[in-house]
């Protein structure tokens, strides 16, 4: 039950923080915290260190956990290097992905298919995420499935950040498809080339992620956490 919290608490306050409901430096109290989300600070502690592995909560000694937005270069580099760590995923997936792994990735990018159906923005990111890792275990080496787990989780406020923008979620379905199709076929060079293109901050999403962690960052659209919640 307390995990169940944690993650509920962890998913609020990331969307939270990175819809400008907390300013950059701004400290997170446990207490105050606990009672807006009516719960003992076990679990919103839980939350705050898991939120520390996204770089979006940094924790000081004696002070407690403060608000930290990584620069936009940061981010971009972190993005270039998630990129190429998905290509080579996707690469080894079209090799070595079983019948049994193809039906997963199969039910998986049919669920984004009904949350993007459904228009649910937050469920389509769970999936999305179920469909990335089946990649990453496909591809039979768990090294680099462990190392594209770590920088998927610690962008994952950021990646959904980018569904924000007008019809992006039907364009990621897209490129799922594309994808999923490759692996299918063993074109490992055509899935791996998907796969960075796919993650890739470039052109147009590199402009609207620009804009949006833009207006997080900015100290004027800081309000109430119920209200960030609710949006």
């Amino acid at each position: 039950m307390t995990q169940r919290s944690a993650d509920r608490i962890r998913e609020e306050l990331e969307q939270a923080i990175i819809a400008g409901a907390f300013a950059d430096g701004e400290r997170l109290d446990e207490v105050s915290l606990s009672e807006q989300f009516r719960v003992s600070r076990t679990p919103v502690r839980e939350a705050l260190h898991a939120l520390s592995a996204s770089g979006l909560v940094e924790h000081l000694p004696r002070r407690g956990a403060f608000v930290r937005y990584p620069s936009f270069r940061r981010l971009i580099e972190m993005f270039e290097v998630m990129a190429e760590l998905e290509g080579m995923c996707g690469r080894l997936a079209a090799r070595r992905i079983t019948d049994s792994g193809i039906a997963r990735l199969e039910k998986a990018l049919r669920a984004c298919e009904a949350a993007h159906e459904a228009g649910d923005t937050d469920r389509y990111y769970r999936e999305n995420e179920l469909f990335h890792h089946i990649i990453y275990e496909a591809g039979g080496n768990t090294f680099l499935a462990t190392e594209a787990s770590r920088l998927h989780r610690r962008l994952r406020p950021f990646r959904r950040l980018q569904l924000r923008v007008r019809n992006r979620m039907r364009q990621s379905l897209e490129e799922h498809r594309i994808i999923f199709e490759a692996i299918c076929r063993g074109d490992g060079g055509k899935a791996q080339e998907r796969m960075v293109g796919h993650i890739a901050i470039q052109g147009e999403k590199f402009n609207d992620l620009m804009k949006n962690y833009d207006d997080a960052r900015d100290p004027a659209r800081a309000g109430q956490l119920d209200t960030a919640v609710a949006t």
